[in-house]
């Protein structure tokens, strides 16, 4: 069997390099930069004023209280093309471009207007440079922006837009197809008729996972005859990047994916990883397509997803290898918790971002969904191991 971080490097390894399309800045949040952007614009593009209040001459610093005549107003937008002169001022305001010669701005908390509206009184001293945002204090040409591989977020738009930019480039989401295999699933919105069967779960839940990383999804069902299963696999894989089978991967008579796969001449990158839940996952590749088979049970069909489906996604989608990885967290057991198993096991659980504390929740088997649905985290239990409360763990946030 392989050990979790062994098969996650393999299939980061394995993903494509990301085809880049360029993409409205508006439709861009969320995705990743397809390379290195740099400024092309000097941030403020011109020295301004930090406050409201008065463009000063440097004569006219330092002194209070001390009375300037009022030469003329600069306000936000196009320059006016005024200057300060000695024993004078302009009245500016934020974001104003500076009138030639201005050596200080003097907030206007500290003056006193005259009835006669042409003077002010400086009331406090002015220091030279005090509120001027110096042209380039921001950012300065040539910049970089934005790495190939981060994520760009509304901040990181914001930054985009105030470089005149309408597009960007971003990595291409991956085009993904949701496979779920067996008899026994009935699809929500019809009646469990016949004792045995329950609803298709997996389906929905994987979709949603691919495209809460980015990609473009979709699903289908195929029952537990060999045929149509292959049928089912061959196809998808024609038109989708990643093909994600769910169910089918274990040992018994009626787990038919590595047949269908070895049917159509794909043979395995590896099957079986040391974890619990998740034991009976496989990956494998053929033509550029990934390949994901995790195990039929809900809560190991989750955890092998986000251990190494949605890494892989968010690696194909163009993300850097540092953000491609599950995110972590240290937290602190409010319970003990034990594993008394020969492999490493993922509990779920809440983590709780006031306080740290990571507190496990109910029923703990691979088929229970109930706590899976009020969980945010999974925390690892290496084998035969007990861990206390208040004990120190890293948790993986979803």
């Amino acid at each position: 069997m392989l050990e979790e971080s062994e098969a996650r490097r393999r299939i980061l390894s394995l993903v494509p390099a990301p085809a880049a399309v360029e993409l409205p800045l508006e439709k861009s949040v969320g995705r990743y930069a397809a390379r290195d952007l740099f400024a092309t614009l000097a941030l403020p593009p011109c020295a301004n004023s930090a406050m409201d209040g008065y463009a000063l001459h440097a004569v006219d610093c330092g002194k209070a209280p001390h009375t300037v005549r009022i030469q003329g107003e600069q306000p936000a937008g196009p320059d006016r093309g005024l200057a300060v002169r000695p024993g004078g001022c302009v009245r500016i305001f934020t974001g104003a471009p500076l009138p030639a010669d201005t050596a200080a701005v003097i907030m206007q908390e500290d003056t006193a207007l005259f009835p006669d509206l042409a003077e002010v009184s400086i009331l406090t001293a002015a220091d030279p440079g005090e509120f001027i945002r110096a042209e380039g204090s921001d950012l300065c040409a040539g910049q970089k922006i934005l790495n190939a591989g981060d994520r760009i977020t509304p901040q990181r738009l914001s930054l985009l837009a105030g470089q005149g930019l309408t597009s960007v480039p971003c990595g291409r989401a991956p085009r993904v197809h949701v496979l779920t295999t067996g008899d026994e699933l009935i699809p929500a919105g019809q009646p469990l008729t016949v004792r045995g069967c329950i609803h298709n779960s997996n389906g929905p839940m994987l979709r949603a996972l691919a495209a809460q990383a980015g990609a473009e999804s979709g699903t289908s069902h195929a029952p537990d005859r060999l045929d149509i299963l292959t049928d089912s696999i061959r196809r998808a894989l024609e038109d989708h990047d990643v093909l994600v089978l769910a169910g089918g991967v274990s040992v018994g008579d009626h787990d038919l994916v590595k047949p269908a796969l070895e049917s159509l001449g794909i043979s395995l990158e590896f099957w079986r990883i040391r974890l619990k839940p998740g034991k009976p996952f496989l990956f494998t590749r053929h033509g550029g397509k990934l390949i994901f088979g995790l195990p039929g049970n809900p809560v190991s069909a989750f955890v092998t997803a986000v251990l190494f489906l949605l890494p892989a996604l968010r690696r194909f989608a163009g993300a850097s290898m540092e953000l491609s990885a599950p995110l972590r967290a240290r937290a602190t057991l409010t319970m003990p918790a034990a594993n008394k198993g020969d492999r490493p096991h993922y509990l779920r659980g809440v983590f709780d971002f006031p306080t740290g504390g990571f507190t496990p929740l109910g029923l703990q088997q691979s088929h229970a969904t109930g706590a899976l649905a009020a969980a945010n985290a999974l925390l690892r239990l290496e084998p035969e191991t007990d861990e206390s409360a208040g004990s120190v763990q890293q948790v993986i946030l979803f």
